[in-house]
């Protein structure tokens, strides 16, 4: 009974479901990994002879891709060739046993090879097939390059962020990607859960790289359908609230604060020695106080200049306000509270050794996840994978030598 209850506590939620990820840089195979944390067994499809592109992203040490080891962690790799028709062939064999197909091949190319939905459905009624592209099956821009900064660019999100007299700025890492990615793994779950209910049926999910990040953005379009205004830059601040902004302390540091609710905006006040301002009528809602934010920034600024980071920290959180530092890379590995909660861990890697990597991403109290090794090499699996869809070692053999697998 015991080995029993542990093996229900460490299995995954996802535990029996298998994944095919057919998908590069970088919303699908993110969703794959996080699917992959939470116990689905995931199958990487790389071209054989050509690598995915995210083994050349990021750092590498020693010619060892860093990236690659998190985001195609819990993955096994095969090199196969989706366009060559035998290639193709074995992917219907994959599919056939799978629960999950994601790709982000254009609109169309898959239907090209021969493996289109409509295909895999016929040979896998019950598989979930997530399409990711930069702007959807349909549209006149569905056959445009998709990239996350395409949808950075077109979402708002470049307009509304950088100072209200530079140009529009770009994030310096992936974020419509990863924000798409996270929606990815949350609709293959809907969709999977879905199949519970219908008697087993499939379905297709059709997901673009500039809805979630949309989303994100917030409610700018139907501003603008109501009311006519549009949305601008405003640097660090915020139109919904003040003092909301970063801010420099005396030993060389940063720190940002906000003050969503208005308890908290009252704290900070007493805290730098304005109590005053309370009394003022503009101060009692969050949009009214951000029309007085050069005020309020002055005071706070003020305050926060004439102290230390690890002074000023330590004032706001007794004061029950909400601050925290701008961190670094190195100062969230150093984080006491990162470390202890584990949203950092270290992984042990047959190239880099103990490799710290991002912890799976919710914490789950009956099937928490795990990462179970990290990124491995190009078709590292490509004869055990197939060898147990009942391929010979002459059949693997010729189709090596055909570049059809590698």
């Amino acid at each position: 009974m015991e080995q029993m209850q542990e093996e229900l506590v460490t299995a995954g939620p996802l535990d029996g479901i298998k994944v095919i990820d057919a998908s590069t840089i970088l919303a699908g195979p993110l969703a794959c990994q996080i699917l992959g944390d939470y116990g689905a067994e995931v199958i990487k499809i790389e071209h054989p002879t050509k690598v995915d592109g995210m083994r050349g992203h990021g750092p590498a040490k020693d010619g060892t891709p860093i990236w690659w080891k998190e985001i195609s962690r819990n993955k096994r790799t095969v090199g196969l060739s989706l366009k060559d028709p035998d290639g193709a062939a074995l992917f219907l064999r994959l599919a056939a046993t799978a629960d999950v197909v994601v790709e982000n091949f254009r609109p169309g190319t898959l239907e090209k090879w021969g493996v289109g939905p409509d295909r895999l459905h016929e040979v896998n009624p019950g598989l979930v097939i997530a399409r990711v592209t930069g702007f959807g099956q349909t549209g006149p821009y569905s056959s445009r390059a998709g990239f996350g900064t395409l949808a950075e660019s077109m979402s708002g999100f470049a307009h509304l962020t950088g100072q209200p007299d530079g140009p529009p700025t770009l994030p310096a890492f992936g974020l419509a990607d990863s924000i798409c990615g996270i929606a990815a793994s949350s609709a293959i779950s809907m969709a999977l859960l879905a199949r519970e209910r219908n008697g087993g049926k499939g379905q297709v999910i059709d997901l673009d790289l500039l809805s979630p990040i949309m989303t994100a953005v917030g409610p700018g379009p139907t501003v603008y359908q109501q009311t006519g205004v549009v949305g601008m830059r405003h640097g660090n601040r915020s139109t919904n609230n003040a003092p909301r902004n970063t801010y420099e302390t005396s030993d060389g540091h940063w720190v940002a604060i906000s003050t969503s609710a208005q308890a908290i905006a009252e704290r900070v006040m007493h805290l730098v020695g304005h109590p005053e301002v309370l009394d003022e009528p503009w101060f009692a809602a969050g949009n009214t106080r951000a029309e007085h934010a050069d005020e309020l920034d002055g005071y706070v600024g003020g305050w926060i200049g004439a102290r230390t980071r690890d002074q000023v920290v330590t004032a706001f959180t007794e004061a029950g306000a909400a601050i925290a530092p701008i961190y670094s890379a190195k100062e969230i590995v150093e984080d006491p509270h990162i470390r202890e909660t584990q949203m950092l861990t270290e992984v042990d890697d047959a190239d880099l050794g103990p490799l710290l990597q991002h912890n799976v991403m919710w914490r789950m109290s009956e099937t928490p996840g795990s990462i179970r090794f990290t990124g491995r090499a190009h078709g590292e699996d490509t004869e055990t994978v197939l060898g147990e869809l009942g391929l010979s070692a002459d059949e693997l053999a010729d189709l090596r030598s055909r570049a059809v697998i590698g």
